[in-house]
């Protein structure tokens, strides 16, 4: 009875969902409680089921399950519930991937941590392809793995034991209490993965976490499939070749960055950080054995580049994450030069991960100065020469500027660069990332790919196929849309002169540096710091929910940049720098602008906003 009623729902729910279930990659954060991520989604998407009522409207009235597709979104939330229903477990005991081989990463990455082995079972024997001595080596992992005739040999011992299945089935398993995690497989779709027993509970949040930071969820459109495979029905793929769309991607960025290497593309920005960050740490314990490894990483920049590295250097006592300032007071040429020398006195391995423009103050550095102390040779402390650095580059406030290309540059020293596809690259379609490297450091592209396959982080087909359609124009639309934020931003100096704006100068945009995001330091008021901070926070508050209660269908309470229409407000410290620590984050506005709104009424309201004050 119960089976029947829940198909008879969630075929409604397919039948009804809103749209932006699986074209959008950012969702509201003004109907998003963090601290009720998914809860409160399922809590109100449970009663819908019980009282036997859902539409289109209710659908639409429902709570952010996420804030960030990547994470999680309404379509992975009731893929899980669903399978939580059917196999008696919490909805929190069952999360998807986009990946086959990131959950089973996700499971070793904690028993690593609590210092547990892990014993890996599976009956088909393509999952022995796997790369599990790299997973040894390089990322520490302690297991062993079994190819057995049937779930049934698994007896129960100290060890976790994941079980992987590949039976492509969205209903119940036969969960054993000898298997503590099963790990479900589905052909071109990614992997469930279901969380077995009370004892094994506190897996769930970092399970989630690597999710959230080294993957991404099951696809919005892969989770449509599922829910339909559910149901019975069956899904038809447009005609487009995944291998067509692919070459197609890759030829489009080598023009859009000017470099030659053949790019590599991720599930997400993220996804592909993650295959650089272990590929050079591969290369490292290849060919600098024994030192130690320096992820020199800006303390304010993007949450999850900060929390990224960090995670990675607690799995290693090896490895080391060192402050970069580079905003503000602190000038990135000079922190880097200063850098460089004290890692190069330790004999370690320098690593920079830097972003140009700087996010949230959009601030870009001396070039000529930054080519010339990342190319100086240092010496060791022993008077050796020194291990020249890898800059590594996050680009996606710029992704048209071709540093890495012969003569530009960021051609003269190993340079690897980097962009999120949420953004400008898909008009904010689809998550998946890609990365660069130039000609001095393409040896090590074939590392990255490696980690990248390895953790079943490529981009889909259906990433490939969105970048097809959209690189062509994303030139055109950044330029499009940074003459609306130049104009918008020159509006704002006039009729709040008081305000500090953080913006490209005209130089730098004559130079290719034309974004499209703006940061705003509002006026404050107060006789102490505290009540002034106060003020500032709240004011900064009330600017967006004018925005976004005034213009709707335009100006969005969002993280997101290079959308392809409206107007996107955020305060950087309570969303893209969510793990970045408290003393280092940014309590301003920042403002992305697409190169399609309405910006005379965008202008109308920040002067209603302007006459409160």
């Amino acid at each position: 009875m119960i089976h029947q009623k829940l198909n008879n729902f969630i075929a409604q729910v397919v039948d009804n969902m809103p749209s932006d279930w699986v074209n959008l990659t950012t969702h509201r954060l003004d109907i998003y409680n963090e601290s009720l991520a998914k809860s409160e989604f399922l809590a109100k998407f449970e009663a819908l089921f019980k009282n036997d009522t859902v539409n289109k409207n209710k659908l639409e009235n429902l709570p952010t399950a996420y804030d960030y597709i990547r994470l999680g979104h309404p379509l992975s939330c009731v893929l899980e519930w669903i399978l939580s229903k059917l196999n008696d477990l919490h909805p929190d005991e069952v999360i998807s991937f986009s990946s086959l081989t990131m959950p089973i990463l996700a499971v070793l990455r904690k028993n690593l941590l609590e210092n547990k082995d892990t014993a890996i079972y599976f009956t088909n024997s393509r999952f022995n392809d796997i790369d599990f001595e790299t997973l040894k080596r390089v990322y520490g992992y302690n297991f062993s793995t079994h190819l057995i005739d049937n779930e049934s040999e698994i007896q129960e011992s100290d060890s976790s034991t994941i079980f992987i299945s590949d039976k492509e089935d969205f209903k119940t398993f036969n969960l054993s209490s000898s298997v503590d995690f099963y790990v479900n497989a589905y052909s071109d779709l990614g992997s469930v993965l279901l969380v077995n027993g009370v004892k094994n509970k506190e897996y769930t949040s970092e399970i989630q976490h690597v999710r959230r930071r080294e993957s991404v969820a099951m696809t919005p459109v892969n989770s449509l499939k599922a829910l339909n495979l559910f149901l019975g029905r069956s899904y038809t793929e447009n005609d487009t070749s995944a291998n067509d769309s692919k070459k197609l991607v890759q030829s489009l960025i080598k023009d859009i960055t000017g470099t030659k290497a053949t790019p590599l593309l991720g599930s997400s920005g993220l996804s592909i950080q993650y295959a650089i960050m272990m590929g050079l740490v591969d290369d490292a314990l290849q060919n600098h054995k024994n030192k130690t490894i320096k992820f020199i990483v800006p303390p304010n920049c993007y949450g999850g580049t900060n929390d990224q590295a960090r995670r990675v250097a607690a799995l290693d006592k090896n490895i080391e994450v060192v402050d970069l300032p580079v905003d503000g007071k602190n000038d990135m040429v000079s922190s880097i030069d200063r850098i460089l020398d004290e890692v190069a006195n330790e004999d370690a391995v320098p690593y920079i991960i830097a972003e140009i423009p700087t996010n949230p103050r959009v601030e870009v550095p001396n070039l000529e100065d930054l080519k010339r102390v990342l190319t100086n040779e240092r010496k060791t402390n022993s008077g050796e020469s020194a291990i020249d650095p890898i800059f590594i580059l996050d680009q996606t406030f710029c992704p048209n500027y071709q540093f890495l290309g012969e003569g530009e540059i960021l051609s003269t020293c190993r340079s690897i660069a980097y962009a999120s596809g949420s953004k400008f690259p898909s008009g904010g379609k689809c998550t998946a990332g890609y990365c660069v490297s130039n000609d001095k450091a393409k040896a090590l592209m074939h590392k990255i790919e490696h980690h990248l396959t390895l953790c079943d982080n490529e981009a889909t087909k259906q990433q490939y196929d969105i970048l097809a359609e959209q690189l062509p124009s994303m030139n055109h639309r950044i330029l499009e849309a940074y003459q609306n934020t130049k104009d918008f931003v020159s509006f704002i100096q006039k009729v709040l002169p008081e305000a500090k704006i953080n913006f490209v100068s005209e130089q730098l945009a004559l130079q290719g540096f034309t974004p499209s995001v703006f940061s705003l330091d509002l006026p404050t008021k107060g006789t102490t710091l505290e009540e002034q901070e106060a003020y500032k926070r709240a004011l900064n508050l009330k600017l967006i929910n004018l925005m976004i209660t005034e213009i709707p269908d335009e100006s969005k309470f969002c993280v997101s940049y290079g959308q392809l229409k409206g107007c996107y407000w955020t305060v950087p410290a309570t969303s893209t720098q969510g793990t970045t620590k408290e003393g280092d984050k940014d309590y301003i506005v920042r403002a992305s602008l697409s190169p399609d709104l309405d910006l005379e009424l965008h202008k109308k309201v920040f002067t209603d906003f302007v006459n409160s004050l």
